[in-house]
C-alpha cells in the first residue's frame, strides 16, 4: 500500500498524484469512511441502508479507483449505484434526481494526466468540503480502524442519467427557441463530451467538435480553459471555420467557457452577468451569487435586472453552501463554474447553462462579438500568483496602504475605490497570494496592478 499523503485532502475535494500520493487502497478506505461520515450526519435515520451513487472520468487510473471505492462502500454496508463513465455534474444530478444518499465521482478535474482524486456530495448534491467532512474523512482514513459491516451492500447500475438530465433541462429551456448557429466545441478529451453529445443531437445548428474522444492522456492540451494556451486551438478553429461561437469545457465537465466569433474568450464575469439577467427573467427579484474576485459587470447586470447581489468566498463547495444558506437562485464563479438552486439540488447544470446562452446568442440578431461589446466596460488584470513567506503580513501591508478604501475581508482582502478595485487572497494549499484587479481603463489597471504587486512579497 502506498503511504497516503495527508495533503491530498483539500478544501473542496481529495486530489493528488496517483501512485505517488495514494493508490487504490485509499479508494477502498474512502468508501468505508464515507459511509461512517453519512451515518454521523444529522439527516441519517438509524438502521437505514444508505444508497450511494458512484461514477468516474476517463483518466487511466479511474476504473481501478472506482472499483476499489465501490468495494469499500459495499463492505461498509451501503448499497451502490454505478452510473458509469460520466461527468461530475451528472453525478450531482443523479444524486438529486434519484434521491440517493450521497455520491462520489473519481476525477481530478482539470489536473494533468498523472493526477486523480474524488469529489463527494451528500443528498441533493450538497457538497462535502474541508470543514464539512473532508477533514473527518482524512482523520478516519489515516487512523484506519474500520470495522466492516455485517451486511454486505448491493451493487446496481443506472445508465439513464444523461437522458434524464436532458429531459430535466427541457423544463427550463425550450430547445425549439434556439436558432441554428455554427459552434465549435472543445471538450479537451474530457467528460464534457458526454453531455455535449446530448445537446448536439437535440438542437439545430452546425456543431464542429475538436478533442472529443475521451482520452485520459490529454493528447491535445490540458483540460483547463483558464489557461490561455489551452484555448488557442479553439480560437484558431473558430476563425478558420468562421464560426459564431466556441465552447470550451474542463476535464470533468463542471466548468464551461465561451469564445466569441473573433476567437476571443468572453470573461466568465460577463457570462455570469448575462446568465444572471436570464435567470432573473425566470425568477424576478432573486438573490444572485458571485465570488470575491473582481468582475463588476456581474453586479451591474444583477442590479439592472432587479436582482440582489450576494458576494461569496472562492470555491465551488463554499459558494453552493452559501446558496443553500441564503436561498440564492443562481451563482457563478470566476473560474467558469455556474450553479443553479433547483428543487432537486444546488449545483452545476451545464446543459441548462449552455442552452440558456445558445438561446440568447442565437436570438440577439448580432454577431456575438458585437452583442457583448457594450458590456466590456472594465479592464481585468487576470489572476496573478506570487510566492510569499507570510500571507498575513501581505494582507496587513495592503490594509495599511489602502486604509481609506472600502475594505471587505470575506475571503482574503478586497479593496474598492471608484476607479479600481481588487482582491488578494491566499492559496489553500501553497504559500501563494493571488491578485485579481479590475479598473475603469487599461492605464489605471496597469498602474494599480503594479502598485499592489509591490506589496506582495
Amino acid at each position: 500500500m502506498q503511504t497516503i499523503n495527508p495533503k491530498i485532502f483539500k478544501a473542496y475535494d481529495i486530489r493528488g498524484i496517483y501512485e505517488k500520493d495514494f493508490d487504490n487502497e485509499l479508494a477502498y478506505l474512502l468508501g468505508l469512511a464515507f459511509v461512517e461520515l453519512r451515518k454521523n450526519d444529522d439527516d441519517y435515520e438509524a438502521e437505514k441502508i444508505l444508497k450511494i451513487a458512484v461514477a468516474c472520468d476517463m483518466r487511466l487510473s479511474s476504473p481501478a479507483l472506482k472499483e476499489n471505492l465501490i468495494r469499500g462502500l459495499l463492505d461498509a454496508g451501503a448499497d451502490v449505484v454505478d452510473i458509469g463513465l460520466t461527468d461530475t455534474p451528472s453525478l450531482y444530478f443523479a444524486v438529486g434526481k434519484f434521491d440517493y444518499d450521497g455520491g462520489i465521482v473519481v476525477s481530478a478535474s482539470h489536473n494533468p494526466k498523472e493526477w486523480n482524486g474524488f469529489k463527494l456530495v451528500r443528498k441533493k448534491g450538497i457538497p462535502v468540503s474541508g470543514e464539512t467532512g473532508i477533514e473527518y474523512l482524512r482523520d478516519k482514513i489515516l487512523e484506519n480502524k474500520f470495522i466492516p459491516s455485517e451486511r454486505k451492500g448491493m451493487l446496481t447500475k443506472n445508465n439513464e442519467v444523461i437522458k434524464e438530465e436532458w429531459n430535466y433541462a427541457k423544463n427550463f429551456v425550450n430547445p425549439n427557441n434556439i436558432k441554428p448557429l455554427k459552434v465549435i466545441v472543445d471538450s479537451a478529451n474530457g467528460m464534457g463530451a458526454i453531455y455535449m453529445q446530448e445537446i448536439i443531437k437535440n438542437i439545430p445548428g452546425e456543431f464542429i467538435t475538436i478533442n472529443f474522444a475521451l482520452d485520459g492522456s490529454f493528447p491535445a492540451h490540458e483540460a483547463d480553459p483558464l489557461k490561455e494556451e489551452n484555448m488557442e486551438q479553439l480560437s484558431e478553429t473558430i476563425l478558420k471555420k468562421q464560426a459564431d461561437l466556441g465552447i470550451a469545457i474542463d476535464g470533468d465537465g463542471d466548468r464551461v467557457f465561451f469564445v466569441d466569433n473573433l476567437g476571443k474568450t468572453i470573461s466568465p464575469a460577463l457570462i455570469r452577468g448575462l446568465l444572471a439577467k436570464l435567470f432573473l427573467k425566470d425568477k424576478p427579484g432573486s438573490r444572485i451569487g458571485y465570488d470575491v474576485r473582481p468582475g463588476r459587470i456581474t453586479t451591474d447586470l444583477i442590479k439592472e435586472n432587479g436582482g440582489i447581489p450576494s458576494m461569496a468566498r472562492v470555491g465551488h463547495s463554499l459558494i453552493k453552501e452559501q446558496m443553500l444558506r441564503e436561498n440564492l437562485y443562481f451563482a457563478g464563479e470566476s473560474s467558469g463554474h455556474f450553479f443553479i438552486n433547483y428543487e432537486i439540488g444546488c449545483f452545476e447544470y451545464p446543459i441548462i447553462i449552455i442552452l440558456k446562452l445558445l438561446q440568447e446568442f442565437s436570438n440577439c440578431g448580432q454577431k456575438i462579438s458585437d452583442y457583448i461589446t457594450p458590456y466590456n466596460k472594465y479592464v481585468l488584470s487576470g489572476e496573478i500568483n506570487r510566492d510569499v513567506k507570510d500571507k498575513e503580513a501581505v494582507f496587513k501591508r495592503i490594509e495599511e496602504k489602502y486604509q481609506d478604501a472600502k475594505i471587505n475581508k470575506l475571503d482574503g482582502v478586497s479593496v474598492e475605490y471608484d476607479n479600481f478595485w481588487f482582491n488578494v487572497r491566499g492559496s489553500n494549499t501553497e504559500e501563494k497570494i493571488r491578485l485579481n484587479l479590475e479598473a475603469l481603463n487599461q492605464e489605471t489597471m496597469e498602474e494599480k496592478r503594479d502598485e499592489v504587486l509591490s506589496l506582495i512579497f
